[in-house]
Order: C-alpha cells, then structure tokens, then sequence
C-alpha cells in the first residue's frame, strides 16, 4: 500500500509539472485578442484589433466594421454588426484613426463597388456578421461573412498578410481589393485624401499596386503585390463605381479591383499580399521571402509561434482571468513599434528619400507620449535586443529633421502631443548600459531635441522666461512639467559623459517648472508673459490638445508630474502629510465639470487612468511614506478597470501604454520615474511572475498569499533576505534572483516608510 501511494505521489508530481509545462509552452493560449475592442460605460474604447499580427510587424491584418473609421481608430468595434472588408494595416489603440491601407473583401453575387449603408443590408459590398461565428488568437483571426456564407481566415507575417476564403459553391464568386478605404476623410483635422493610386493586372494570378494618401500621416506610400491560388477568370476594374472592362491597368483617386472565380464549395481561394513603404519591387521581395509557398496553415503556426517566443519572456501564476489578461497585455505592448524597413533594410527617410538601415530595421509609430512611461521601460527589461533598433530608429529621424520623434507614424512626424519623450527612453537605455548604438551620436540628437525649437516645444520662450507663458504657448503647464522631466533626463546623460557644462545648464532648467506652481492654491498654473496668473482659475477645468493650460486632463492630473523629483514635489506642499492628504482629495473628489476631455475616464476620483498623466500617481503615496495607500489604490486599478472581455480596458490602449502599466503592476513594481532605473513596490496580483532576460538570467517574483483580502505588504524579502527598500532596481533584476512578498490582510504602516533614496 505504501509503495501504491508513492507511486501515485511521485505520478501526481510528473503530471502535474508536465502539464504546467506544457500550460508555459504556449501562453498564447491565455490570449483574447478582443479584448479592449469594446467599451466599458462612460468609457473610451481601448480601440484594439483583434486581426492578425505578428510582434512588431508591420502588417497588422484584420477586419474593420466601418467604411470610414473615426472614432474606433482601429476600425474595429465589438458592438458593430457587421464588417465592411479586411485591411492590412492598423493602430493599436490610439486616440486618432490612419492607416487602413488595401482592404480585401470576398463576395458573391452581384458585384458592387461601393460599401454601402450599414444600415441598409445589400446597399454595398459589406457584410453581416456574429461573434459567434468569430475567432481570434494571436496571429490568426477568422469569421463567417453571413451576407455570403464566406469563411474568412487571416494570418500574418512581418511584411505579408495572408487571407483563405471558402466560398459556397457558385460560378459568381470575387474578392475585391479597394483602394479608397481609408478613415474619415470628412474628419476636419488632419483631413484624409487619397492623392493617386494605381492597380495593375500582371497576370491572371497576380496584381500590384500601390496609394499616395494623406491623413494623420501628411504623407504616405503603400506598395502591394496580392497573388491568389488559383487563376482567377475574370478581372474588373473600377474608378468609384464605374467599371471599366478589358483593361489590365487603372490609376486614380478611388479605384477598386474585383477578381472574379469560380468555386466547388470545398477548395479555398488564397490571396497572399505583400506590402512596403518603398517600392512594388521592395513588396514582391518581401513577399517572396517572408511567404514563397500557399501552407497557410504554416504561416498560421509560425505566427503563434513568433508570439510564443516573446511571451515566454514572463511566465506567471494566477487564477485563469488572472492569466488572460496579462499575457494580452504582453501581446498588445509587443505590437508596435511596427518594423516598416523591407526584409533587406529599405525603408523612406523622413524627407521622402530612399535609405537602406544597417540592421534592416526601421521602426516607427512611436507613440512615445504614452510609451515613455511604461512600455519602454517595459522593453529594456524584456527586449533587450529589439530596444537598440528602437533608438537607431529614432536617430534616422534626427538624420534628415534634426530633432528626434514627438510621434511618428510611419516614418512620418504628426507632432501629436507634446513633450520630446524619445528622449527618455534613450537616456534610460544609456544609463542601463544598453550596447549597438553611437551614443555619441545620440547625444547630440537629444540635446538638439532639448535646444532647437520646434512645434509645442519653445525652448526659446523656455529659456527667456524660465517658464512658459500662456498667452504666447498654449498648453504651457502640460509642455513645461513635461520639459522639465526630459530636461532631467538630458542632465543625466550628460553627467555620465562627462558633459558638465550641459549637466548644469539642463539641471537648472529641469527646475523652471516650479515657477508654474501656485503655491497660494497648491496647483501648477497657467502664468502669462506679464507674470500674472489668468483668472478664473477651476482646478477642474479640462483642456484637450490647444487653448488651454492643460492637455487632455485638468489641474488635478497634471498637479504630479514631477516624476524626476517627487521629493522637491513634496517639499512644494510642505510636506509628506500635506503631500498625502492632497493624494487622498485626489483619489477621492468626485466633482467633475459637465464636459470634460474625450480622453478622460476610468475615474477614481480625479485620478482617470483611462489616459496617460495619471498612470504613476498611485505610487506617489510611497514616496509620501504612506506605502499602503499604493498598495489599496494599486489594487483598486487592476481589478476594477482592467478585465478579460472586449471592454477589459477604460480608455485607448495607446500602443501597449495601458497593457505595460497593467503588466508592470500585476508583477508587483512599476517605474514611477521611467529612466530612473528603479521600480517603484507596489502590491502584486500574480502569485507568481518569473522573468526570463536575454541574457540568459531570470528573476523571480513571489507572492504566494496574494488574495482579494490579502493586498497589503507584510514584509518583502530579496534573495531569502528581508529587503526593507519600497523599490527594487533595474540593475540587481538584471543579474537574476528572486523577490517575495509576505501579504496580509491589513496594512503595515511600518513597512516602506524608511527615508529611502527614491529618486
């Protein structure tokens, strides 16, 4: 009987760590590509796609249920009905809609161009569909088109997207490729417009092409070459909704291609279609290197496996919504930025001029407004390798502009937002010791970004004033304590190196944004010209991206953004008490004006994680020495605003900003000053999180009686050593270990509160 038992113990142990294993091999499965797709009430949008993509690729392939996306900028909403065509390129959670470039769709029947009335069924091209006959994982999405009985399948590889279509048996079946498919080209800024376009018909398996579009984007190229499976019988092309019949090639603003076959029920049509920035013969390379053969079912498993591969980096213990939403999160931070560099390097240099990168990389959509706080920092702990084409990538800017990126969508500077956050998130790679970049070289475009006055950066005005006026800047408060923080960061770079002269003069000016704060009131306020503050003054009160102090928040969210010295922030109040108290009026007032700013929401009081300034200030009650209150308001976020379903997020993901915040803290930590190297304790919502490096180390985090009531922090211990810091830092993670939080049901008000150098 003894012998049975062990036997079965020993059998139990195998089984069961095989099966963990196995759960470890493929965490993709934990993956809901929808979620985020949807809106929680009183929300934004997390504005996510749920097609295929593979990790920052640059072609993201996936469905768009409205003819001229706006709102839902990834042209995808879960609530919608139905699906006007398949697009191959998006935006992962932005606040505006581009992209959307060469949008396939198969129909049978009566062919017509346009796409029709959503309202009205058979009005256009488009399709009713249901989400129980939709699926989504990583790197695979598919759908049945109920207008035709169509199954739809999408995969992806870096440069190529790849459709399987099954047709019901019929002589009238097309896929249709159209050109004008865009976002809203009424929409009254950054309007949209097709400039040219062209479609040729090479032979009767192959066609190419290519659009010259306007948008957000002031200037974009998309090349294609689409090849099918099988020939097809027939090619119509069409200007608008005319067709033109015996012709191989059309040019124009609103062209569209209808491919005509026929199907026997059973055998699937393939289109593959590869894409570039550069030319067709760039396109026809990269598909043909990326995608030579029609096993879609290969690519499909290439794809999973690429996200496999990344997503392996963490491997965590929780319950299953637990699981699902982080390892989304992980697979939302790791779509963009998107390589747009060919498979041999080539890519457009900012003023439109052929170039070849070294590394064969070219990355753009640089959401660094948002990125800066958490996904980078996010990367230099999990893509070590991929960060120095980041930066590199940054510096082909720089090349051609002279200044570094504000946000770049496909090698095209918007200058949306303010700030000139690439600049801390290439002194954080510098100070972390990050090798394959001329840092040299990287200097000088930082200092360059922190001296040459450009749009929403007056540093002429910066330097004249030792703050910014209102009535010659607008958004003055945002820019300044924004400026201030990449100021910090410039001094830091130039310490290091030795550049004294340029520590000193950033130092100071990492200091004016104290000459905005009121102390009278307790806010940064907007000052005029002549010194005086404006009057009213509604700490309330939101400004969007112009006309106002603030941007996209109000005097409460930008009341704590000094995160390069919340010691000095705290001194400004008078204190740790008055600092914390100031927190919890924060947290806790409800009072909001009738309108506000779109981007504002997720509420706690007048804390709104659904937009970026907030993101750091639950852990500012750390540095106030009132760790506990981090931990409940931590806590508080994570289960309150984020979930698994299509309305798991309460605002834009802004390409992995709200996915980085949420995996960081769900870890336990976060990095409050993101190019600090130190990361912030927090209190963790995984049992387990084990992070592996690519140098070959991993680290260990353990928080074996984290529950809904056990949320608090006991104790913390490093390396089976009681560790008494409230952070832990970038460099000793590095070297491998294992961090372990004691948690308890109620709150030590001694752990976390010695003086500790946070900053």
């Amino acid at each position: 009987m003894k012998k049975l038992l062990i036997i079965v113990f020993i059998s139990s142990f195998f089984i069961n760590g095989f099966a963990q294993q196995i759960n470890n091999t493929d965490p993709a499965r934990y993956v809901n590509p929808f979620i985020g797709t949807g809106a929680k009430p009183g929300s934004l949008a997390g504005s996510n796609f749920p097609g295929a993509v593979v990790p920052f690729g640059m072609v993201q392939l996936s469905p768009d249920t409205h003819p001229q996306p706006n709102e839902d900028c990834s042209g995808y909403n879960y609530a919608d009905s139905t699906i006007v065509g398949f697009s191959h390129t998006h935006l992962s959670g932005t606040g505006v809609a581009d992209l959307f470039d060469i949008l396939v769709m198969p129909t049978v029947g009566t062919l017509k161009f346009n796409q029709g009335d959503m309202t009205k069924p058979g009005s256009g091209y488009f399709s009713a569909f249901d989400h129980k006959n939709e699926h989504a994982e990583p790197g695979y999405y598919s759908v049945l088109l109920k207008s035709y009985n169509v199954k739809a399948e999408l995969t992806a590889s870096s440069h190529v997207g790849m459709h399987r279509y099954l047709f019901p048996k019929t002589s009238d079946a097309h896929i249709l490729i159209d050109l004008d498919h865009s976002l809203d080209k009424k929409r009254n800024y950054w309007s949209c417009k097709v400039l040219s376009a062209q479609i040729k018909a090479i032979d009767n398996q192959t066609i190419e092409g290519f659009r010259v579009i306007t948008g957000w984007s002031k200037l974009r190229h998309v090349y294609f070459v689409a090849r099918f499976s099988k020939p097809f019988k027939g090619v119509t092309l069409a200007e608008g909704n005319r067709a033109q019949e015996s012709v191989s090639v059309i040019n124009g603003t609103n062209i569209k291609a209808a491919l005509h076959f026929d199907s026997d029920g059973t055998t699937p049509v393939l289109v593959k279609v590869g894409l570039s920035s550069v030319s067709l013969e760039d396109a026809r390379r990269n598909l043909e290197a990326e995608v030579a053969n029609w096993d879609f079912d290969a690519v499909k498993a290439n794809a999973r496996e690429q996200w496999n591969a990344e997503l392996r980096k963490v491997s965590v213990e929780g319950s299953e919504k637990q699981m699902q939403t982080f390892y989304t999160a992980l697979y939302h931070t790791f779509i963009h930025p998107s390589n747009i560099a060919g498979v041999d390097g080539s890519y457009i240099r900012t003023d439109d001029t052929p170039a070849v990168s070294s590394d064969k990389l070219h990355y753009s959509v640089f959401s660094l407004w948002d990125t800066f706080r958490a996904a980078h920092p996010l990367f230099t702990l999990l893509q070590e390798k991929r960060t120095p084409g980041f930066i590199n990538s940054m510096l082909h800017q720089y090349d051609t502009y002279g200044y570094l990126p504000i946000w770049q969508l496909w090698g095209d500077e918007t200058y949306c937002m303010i700030g000139n956050h690439a600049i801390p998130v290439i002194v954080d790679a510098y100070l972390k010791g990050f090798q394959n970049v001329d840092w040299d070289k990287a200097y000088a475009a930082i200092r360059a970004s922190s001296t040459v006055s450009h749009t929403n950066s007056p540093f002429n005005v910066w330097d004249k004033y030792g703050y910014i006026p209102e009535d010659i800047q607008t958004q003055s408060v945002s820019i300044a304590v924004e400026v201030a923080f990449d100021d910090w960061c410039v001094a830091q770079m130039a310490k290091k190196m030795g550049k004294m002269d340029d520590y000193a003069y950033f130092s100071k000016r990492a200091e004016y944004y104290k000459n905005m704060f009121d102390k009278n009131l307790g806010f940064f306020r907007g000052k005029n010209k002549d010194g005086q503050w404006p009057e009213p003054f509604n700490p309330l009160s939101y400004g969007g991206n112009g006309g106002f102090p603030f941007t996209e928040g109000n005097a409460w969210q930008y009341l704590w953004f000094v995160p390069q010295d919340v010691p000095a922030l705290i001194d400004l109040f008078g204190g740790k008490e008055p600092f914390c108290k100031k927190l919890d009026t924060f947290f806790t007032l409800t009072d909001h004006p009738k309108e506000f700013n779109d981007n504002a929401s997720g509420f706690i009081g007048q804390y709104a994680h659904g937009n970026e300034p907030s993101h750091h200030c639950a852990y500012l009650y750390v540095f106030g020495g009132q760790p506990w209150k981090t931990q409940f308001y931590v806590q508080k976020i994570m289960n309150e605003l984020y979930d698994n379903t299509a309305s798991g997020l309460c605002g834009n993901e802004d390409c992995g900003q709200m996915s980085a915040w949420y995996a960081f803290s769900a870890m336990g930590f976060y990095p409050v000053n993101p190019t600090s190297g130190k990361y912030i304790l927090g209190s963790p919502l995984l049992k387990k999180s084990v992070l592996s490096f690519d140098n070959g180390n991993t680290f260990t985090v353990l928080a074996p009686n984290v529950s809904e009531k056990n949320i608090y922090i006991k104790a913390v211990k490093l390396n089976d050593k009681i560790y008494d810091k409230s952070y832990i830092l970038h460099q000793d993670m590095m070297k491998g270990g294992k961090l372990e939080f004691i948690m308890d049901s109620k709150p030590n008000t001694k752990w976390g509160i010695k003086p500790d150098a946070l900053n």
